[in-house]
């Protein structure tokens, strides 16, 4: 009988509360959750994305709204697209934009140059992401500053194309299906390229490709959740908070870029670390 009350004791002893965290710390030590959480922690996901967001609503939102006007070009529908919109949604954000730039300006020029300084310091942020993501050491000089202004301007041209392509393949048969195709396949490459760019050619396209993969995937999944989540959204904050409420959808949606980017890249590389261990042991 002691035998056996002394058995159930050590039994239960064995399944306690102190040995089911020492068993969970066993399988979370060198996991792929514990590598994506020290990957997250070395990028500071949470500052590096509020940053992100706060930057473009700040910087890159204003310089594409007077370039836009200059061109006589409807930034809002590009907004509204990409947002995947009602038409609800998008008569509230078409509110939101009253552009009107007659003459250009000492104002009008000052404000430009703030706007694509502030540009630029989003393109470095994102060179920071993927400099900590891979373990690099951050770019100083002309030459990481020369990438940054060479990977805005791509990133122009490709927002420009990306606007251009959607209108034509959104009226056709199948019209989300090839949209999604097409643009993973673009943001896939557009993704490998600005990573091994902005690094300056110090990860080879091999290692980087995982990153890029991830990041599009992510990209591609947020234009769906965009759809179907910041339509209701974007009309209950305008009726609790009134015009500014566009704002704080508009924030919402750029800090979720940044995370977007900085997850595809931590992801990525923690994908192509481990299969380096992987690798290395098998030999």
């Amino acid at each position: 009988m002691e035998d056996e009350d002394q058995a159930s004791r050590s039994s239960e002893e064995e399944t306690g509360p102190k040995t089911l965290a020492r068993r969970w710390r066993a399988r979370y030590e060198d996991s792929l959750a514990q590598d994506l959480v020290r990957g997250l922690g070395e990028v500071d996901f949470g500052d590096r994305i509020i940053i992100f967001g706060a930057s473009l609503l700040l910087s890159v939102l204003p310089l594409i709204i007077v370039l836009s006007a200059f061109a006589s070009h409807r930034v809002e529908d590009d907004i509204a697209q990409h947002l995947g919109l009602s038409r609800q949604g998008a008569r509230i954000v078409e509110g939101l934009f009253h552009a009107s730039v007659t003459s250009f300006n000492l104002a009008v020029l000052i404000g430009l140059l703030l706007s694509f300084a502030g540009t630029i310091a989003v393109a470095r942020s994102v060179q920071t992401i993927y400099e900590r993501a891979f373990g690099q050491p951050h770019a100083v000089g002309m030459p990481g500053l020369l990438r940054s202004v060479v990977w805005v301007l791509a990133v122009g041209g490709l927002l420009i194309a990306d606007s251009a392509v959607g209108k034509t393949l959104r009226d056709g048969p199948a019209g989300p299906v090839v949209i999604g195709l097409v643009e993973f396949v673009a943001f896939t490459f557009f993704f490998w390229w600005s990573i091994h760019f902005l690094l300056g050619g110090r990860e080879s396209w091999r290692h980087t490709g995982p990153a890029a993969v991830a990041t599009a995937v992510f990209w591609i999944g947020l234009g769906v959740f965009a759809g179907f989540y910041f339509s209701s959204t974007i009309v209950s904050d305008s009726k609790t908070y009134g015009t500014i409420g566009v704002t704080f959808t508009l924030v919402t949606w750029f800090i979720a870029m940044g995370a977007v980017i900085t997850l595809g890249a931590v992801v990525g590389a923690v994908w192509h670390k481990r299969r380096g261990r992987r690798g290395s042991g098998s030999r």
